[in-house]
Order: C-alpha cells, then sequence, then structure tokens
C-alpha cells in the first residue's frame, strides 16, 4: 500500500465523524432558520402591510417602500378601535378573574375530597360537547331581559359557560401534584384546612395558576361568536372589530393589519411574562385527568 493510499485510509474515519457532526449542526441550524421563518412570515407580512402607505397597501409583494404610521393613527385616535381594545380587556379580565375564583376550590375539591366522583369531573365538561349556537338564543333572551344586551358583562357571562369547566378540569391536575403531607404538617402547626389552603397549596399551585390564567385569557380574547351576538356599538370586542373591515367592498388591509397586530401583541407580552409558569404547567400534570 502506498504512504498517500495508507493516508486515505487512516483519515477517512475522521473525516467522516468531521462531516456527520458539522452537516448534523449545520442540517439542525437550517431547519430551525426556515422554521422560524415560516412562523415569523405571517406576522412580518402583518406589519409590513400596516406600515405601507394607503397607495402601496394593495401590492403585497412591494418590501422596498417608506414606513409611516399614519393607518395606525388612522385606527386608534381616528376611530372606536381603543375603545373595542378595552372591551376585550374587561371581558379577558372579567372571565378570568371569576374562573379563577370559581373554579380554584372547585378544582380543589375535585382533588382532594373527590367531590362527585368521575362522573362530575366529567360533567363540567357537558357544554364543550355542545355546539354554541345551542345556547346563544337563551343567552340572547336572559340578557335582553335583565338588561345586560349589549354590554361587556353579557359577553362575559357567556364565556364562562365553557372556560371556567376548563380551567377547573385544568386545575385539578395541579392540586392532584400537591403532596398531602404539606397540608397535613400545617394543620399540626395550627392552620384551619382554609388557612392550609391559602398558604400552602396556593403557593406550591401557582404555576398552575398562571398557565390556567393565560389559557382563559386567550380563549376569551379570541372568541366571536358570542360578542358577535350579545354585543354591539360600543360593547364590541376585538374579533368583531377586526371582523368588520371585511366589508361589501373589500378588505381594508392597512385597517386589519394595525387591529391584527393590536389583538396579537398584548397576548404575546402578557405570555412573555409567564411562560415560565405555562412551561411548569403544561409539564406538570396540568392535562392529566
Amino acid at each position: 500500500m502506498t504512504p498517500l493510499l495508507r493516508f486515505r485510509v487512516a483519515a477517512f474515519p475522521a473525516w467522516r465523524v468531521w462531516t456527520r457532526r458539522h452537516w448534523g449542526t449545520g442540517g439542525r441550524l437550517l431547519l430551525l432558520g426556515i422554521s422560524v421563518f415560516v412562523v415569523l412570515f405571517p406576522f412580518l407580512w402583518v406589519l409590513a402591510a400596516s406600515l405601507k402607505p394607503p397607495t402601496e397597501i394593495n401590492r403585497p409583494t412591494l418590501w422596498g417602500f417608506t414606513p409611516t404610521g399614519a393607518i395606525w393613527a388612522e385606527v386608534w385616535l381616528g376611530s372606536p378601535f381603543a375603545r373595542y381594545f378595552l372591551n376585550s380587556l374587561l371581558v379577558g379580565g372579567i372571565t378570568v378573574g371569576i374562573s379563577l375564583a370559581v373554579g380554584t376550590p372547585a378544582a380543589y375539591a375535585f382533588s382532594r375530597f373527590r367531590t362527585g366522583g368521575t362522573g362530575l369531573r366529567f360533567l363540567i365538561l357537558a357544554a364543550q360537547m355542545l355546539p354554541p349556537a345551542l345556547f346563544i338564543i337563551p343567552f340572547f333572551l336572559m340578557a335582553y331581559h335583565t338588561g345586560l344586551l349589549d354590554t361587556v358583562w353579557a359577553v362575559a357571562a357567556a364565556h364562562l359557560t365553557f372556560i371556567a369547566p376548563l380551567v377547573t378540569w385544568f386545575l385539578i391536575g395541579f392540586f392532584e401534584d400537591v403532596p398531602w403531607d404539606l397540608e397535613e404538617q400545617a394543620m399540626v402547626d395550627g392552620c384551619t384546612r382554609w388557612r392550609a389552603f391559602l398558604r400552602v397549596v396556593l403557593p406550591a399551585a401557582r404555576p398552575g395558576l398562571g398557565a390556567a390564567g393565560l389559557f382563559a385569557l386567550i380563549m376569551s380574547w379570541n372568541e366571536m361568536f358570542y360578542a358577535l351576538m350579545l354585543a354591539g356599538g360600543h360593547s364590541k370586542t376585538l374579533p368583531v372589530a377586526i371582523a368588520g373591515y371585511w366589508t361589501f367592498r373589500g378588505v381594508d388591509l392597512g385597517k386589519m393589519s394595525v387591529a391584527i397586530l393590536s389583538a396579537v401583541l398584548p397576548v404575546l407580552v402578557v405570555s412573555f411574562f409567564v411562560q415560565r409558569f405555562l412551561i411548569r404547567g403544561l409539564g406538570g400534570g396540568a392535562l392529566k385527568g
């Protein structure tokens, strides 16, 4: 065997390892870059559409333009969009607050005392098995006769019918993960069960509360059917307002882009601050039944 051939044979395994290692890393980075581009491209396109001059808004392939905030100013300052944004905040806040206030003790009762057994656990999810159109007429009549029609309270009440049971189901797994020993030790030290629940169980289940709250906020924030049927005029929420930019004349791309970004950004900001709770929640048994 010649020295050159001997060198090639000796170097081939090392070359194969180097190639596999570097091409594997490069391939993963390439796939990651493609995935990030696919995820971010719709947001970049909507952002570009919201910053384009009105004369260039119908040219989606045009990326070389001078950004302008005229459409943002028109939507936020020249229309009642800010009121609709506040309505969504109110509906989401009411829904999340009441869902957690009702679902937390209910989930604790299910996990600690097996209240109602397994049958009642599944019964609270009955509203998820029926179409929303089945409930809209009773909701409409109740809101009309109580004077709550065309208010955020009617929309929040409708949201509670399907969000509060899901929050309760979501939290059951967290309370089941809190050891009994912690409560027993607290009660031995003189705490009542209620004080042990407040001082021991709730802090231990805080990741679950954060995850359930974010889950409820996203569901309420994006819901459109009940908001469309029970609210109107000054009580519109963001999904209804966004859909309003699709008229018989066509889609107002600029204003709709501004509205979409205004609706998405708050959820992204909230998700960023509670992501550690959400990750721990989804990984800590929150979805087990």
